[in-house]
């Protein structure tokens, strides 16, 4: 496995060299570390439409709403006809999040889900396939006969994004179909918030078991939400399930806002907190936050400047590393925040579709390298306590504010490559060891 961002070999294994522990000589002998997760398989459609095409199909600016796979299609017709189709994607939350995940941990992920039972040269179903990163594991996935879901993406000329999901075969995917060996040997369980949003669909009961056999198993659950709308429409289930079953939920400012009704940034994080261990929420052009639970006995502080907004001193112990609540003995609150990196792409970014996704799974292939040098080098002075990260929530945030730059600077709901072996923003001298 890859150790997070492009650093150099010394700041891999931080630890003083007269420290320095061996890593275990079994390791070999060990299971991979991969990562797990729950998918409603679809492809993206990107369409630039006006506001007046929203209003005649019903479709709320900026949320998202099912519609029929006849509905769809009249839609994907009438925009396919008159030349709007930007672009068609393998898509999906989670599905961007496994493809990132695997580029750049170059590791294996399981995607687990639903795919259709056939499938020919140039349809949906292996584009999907052929477009995603060769480490994802789709052997577990429950073949079904029908079609793959569509998702169009509508973007407006205020460039606000708004969605249109027709289902096809992506609630069908059955319990049988998940595996308690495969969630409790993942270094973490990965969900989102769509695969709630119907209690009768199949994918429901398939979530609920896979959440309680991850908790049984003390494996992480990461929640991305996904939507304001949903969270707004079962605000009180979703707190108490993220209470239950969540240790990382993934957010934006807009959905922070609906599930614990504060539109500050700090403030969203600091309530969020009281129902799950650790937070990432994306705020746009304001860059990002991560924000934890670490005990007092672990907490650094920062040697950077020190930072006071809704919070005082809200970045003082942002070296610190997150850990679940449970774990200390006495839980303090840390957040860091970051600004977009570089400023930004040097260009007009038209949709930010997958940014939130790319900066999630810089934070999974963290938390995953954490897991695999666990299992390596026990004894090393990293792993005195039972942390969730292998880095600092500064150095978390830093790494998924590349990796997100990267997804709007190629202008792709995914990673193309991974990131660069030695950055142009830093001077050469910075590799000389």
């Amino acid at each position: 496995m890859k150790f997070p961002g492009k650093r150099k070999n010394k700041h891999y294994f931080p630890v003083g060299g007269k420290k320095r522990v061996s890593m275990d000589q079994t390791f070999l002998d060990r299971k991979d570390i991969y990562i797990t997760g729950i998918e409603q398989l679809l492809v993206d459609i990107e369409v630039e439409v006006e506001s007046a095409f929203l209003e005649r199909f019903g479709i709320k600016k900026g949320q998202s709403i099912v519609l029929s796979d006849e509905q769809i299609e009249e839609i994907y017709s009438e925009l396919s006809t008159e030349g709007k189709i930007v672009g068609q994607y393998p898509g999906g939350a989670i599905g961007n999040t496994l493809h990132n995940y695997s580029i750049l941990s170059d590791d294996v992920s399981v995607m687990l889900g639903t795919i259709c039972q056939s499938m020919s040269i140039g349809d949906y179903a292996f584009k999907y396939v052929c477009n995603t990163c060769s480490h994802v594991d789709f052997t577990r996935l429950q073949p079904r006969d029908g079609k793959m879901a569509r998702c169009i993406c509508f973007i407006t000329p205020d460039y606000e994004r708004s969605f249109a999901i027709g289902r096809g075969i992506m609630d069908e995917l059955s319990e049988d179909y998940i595996d308690p060996d495969t969630i409790k040997g993942s270094g973490a369980l990965l969900i989102t918030a769509f695969l709630l949003r119907d209690e009768s669909a199949p994918i429901f009961a398939s979530t609920m078991k896979a959440v309680k056999l991850a908790k049984e198993a003390n494996v992480p659950v990461i929640l991305s939400l996904g939507t304001s709308f949903l969270i707004d429409e079962k605000k009180d289930f979703f707190i108490k399930f993220i209470s239950d079953y969540v240790s990382v939920l993934a957010m934006n400012d807009q959905e922070a806002e609906a599930l614990v009704g504060a539109s500050d940034p700090l403030l969203a994080c600091e309530s969020a907190l009281d129902i799950a261990d650790m937070i990432l929420l994306t705020v746009g052009a304001e860059g990002l936050y991560v924000a934890a639970h670490t005990d007092q006995s672990q907490a650094r502080a920062t040697k950077d400047t020190i930072h006071s907004k809704s919070i005082s001193e809200y970045n003082k112990f942002e070296y610190s590393r997150g850990m679940k609540q449970s774990e200390c003995e006495n839980p303090i609150k840390i957040y860091s925040h970051i600004n977009p990196y570089m400023g930004g792409p040097g260009i007009k970014i038209k949709n930010t579709n997958g940014a939130g996704d790319a900066a999630l799974s810089a934070l999974l292939h963290d938390m995953a390298s954490n897991t695999f040098h666990r299992a390596v080098a026990p004894k090393s002075p990293k792993h005195q306590s039972k942390f969730l990260t292998y880095s600092s929530l500064h150095q978390i945030a830093k790494y998924a504010n590349r990796v997100s730059y990267e997804v709007l600077k190629q202008n792709s709901p995914r990673l193309m490559r991974g990131l660069p072996e030695r950055e142009d923003s830093l001077e050469e001298s910075y590799w000389e060891m």
